[in-house]
């Protein structure tokens, strides 16, 4: 051990093949068995295959508390806040937790992810409240784009969870939220393991603008999100492949992880790193904004499956959301999209970016023109692209398809659960 650094490599990762699924979930929970009171059973959504169970004692549920309702003093200070949660409610493990954790700082309702509810809700109780709506991105998209709300009237800030987003997503909400901050947690760790603030979103944006600082900091060649965390609850790890290993520090967690790999990739830089980096450079910490705390930096890029393989690239939502939601006309018609991988007769590869057009709005009528638009933009954006575009024989082109809300790869999707941006046929 070196300081703050400890050397786990002794002990096997965890992870759902080799140990949640291996062994019960008794087995799991110090002592063998389940507390007999106390405990709260979450379900993750079942987006990666068949849904898992989590349970979470008294203590562990107190110390998320206590992390949530700092998280929400330090973005927001102390003043009262109406906190609204969209959030999928039941047994999904964000949206039960985060009532039960702020309603002791908030008024608070739990709506779930219903547009009515929280348009009515704001009209009832006016603007003259300080909102804070939390949910999932698309969810808040759909919220901007179908509450018959006079946004400007109101003071909103946004807290997302379940997936990152684009600048140009963040971009979007903006028209209707004065701030939008993501967290990033998991059903089988913690809600809140890490959350973003005014300063890690300025260095996010400041990574999109400054191409040496990206070169020095970026690794697996896509826009991450950027968080602050509390290392003395989450020691955090990355393997020989880039993925995340997370260690929960508290002894009052039932189920202890240790050096778990939910397949995130990611990476870790303390604050003096930066500085130096960023000395190298010829900046400082101000050129980027006011660092609040000293806490150290996750830089997460998403799924380590969430990318598709295209003739040598690799190309993820990410890339896809940030087109769309920087083209006006785009972002107000289009309601999520997917890319899709598949073959034809020849076993040739196809790539296939599907658009799934927002509630009653009518198909796209010049699709070759928005097609160019979309994948020109993606080579500035991605270089492997581009230049493995030269290499596509002609006719094998990305191609782009356009679906009615909720038809062809779209139908059944759960606006509670996260959505599907890749699949294949």
């Amino acid at each position: 051990m070196s300081g703050w650094d400890v050397d786990l490599t002794a002990i096997p990762p965890m992870e759902k093949e080799s140990y949640i699924k291996k062994y019960s979930i008794e087995s799991r929970c110090v002592g063998g068995q389940l507390p007999r009171a106390g405990v709260v059973i979450d379900e993750s959504s079942g987006t990666s295959g068949t849904p898992n169970n989590w349970v979470r004692g008294p203590k562990e549920r107190a110390a998320v508390k206590y992390a949530l309702q700092t998280s929400v003093h330090f973005l927001v200070g102390k003043q009262p806040v109406f906190f609204i949660n969209a959030f999928a409610l039941g047994p999904w493990a964000t949206g039960m937790n985060v009532s039960m954790s702020l309603v002791d700082i908030a008024i608070l309702k739990s709506t779930g992810p219903d547009v009515s509810k929280i348009e009515n809700t704001l009209n009832f109780f006016g603007p003259n409240y300080h909102y804070i709506i939390s949910g999932y991105p698309p969810f808040l998209k759909a919220l901007v784009d179908s509450a018959k709300i006079n946004w400007e009237q109101y003071n909103i800030i946004v807290f997302f969870g379940g997936e990152g987003i684009s600048e140009g997503m963040r971009g979007y909400l903006s028209k209707a939220f004065k701030k939008i901050y993501g967290s990033y947690g998991a059903s089988d760790l913690e809600i809140n393991i890490a959350a973003e603030n005014d300063f890690t979103i300025a260095l996010r944006r400041k990574l999109t603008e400054n191409k040496q600082l990206y070169d020095k900091i970026v690794k697996h060649g896509t826009l991450p999100m950027v968080f602050q965390y509390n290392p003395l609850d989450y020691y955090i790890e990355s393997n020989k492949d880039g993925e995340l290993l997370v260690t929960l520090c508290r002894k009052a967690n039932i189920a202890p992880k240790v050096r778990y790999n939910i397949h995130d990739l990611g990476h870790v830089l303390r604050l003096p790193e930066l500085k130096k980096i960023l000395s190298e450079l010829g900046l400082s910490l101000s050129d980027i904004g006011h660092a609040q705390s000293d806490l150290p930096l996750l830089f997460h890029y998403g799924r380590a499956d969430m990318a598709v393989g295209f003739y040598g690239c690799k190309i993820t939502p990410s890339e896809i959301e940030d087109i769309i939601f920087k083209n006006a006309d785009l972002a107000n018609q289009v309601s999520s999209f997917s890319l899709i991988t598949t073959e034809d007769k020849k076993m040739n590869k196809l790539l296939i970016l599907a658009l799934e057009m927002a509630e009653g709005k009518p198909a796209i009528k010049n699709i070759e023109k928005v097609s160019k638009i979309i994948f020109e933009t993606l080579k500035t954006l991605n270089q492997d692209f581009r230049e493995s575009s030269k290499m596509v024989p002609k006719g094998l082109e990305p191609k782009l398809e356009v679906y009615a809300f909720g038809q062809g790869p779209f139908a059944g999707n759960d606006i509670r659960l996260k959505k599907h941006y890749i699949q294949s046929r």
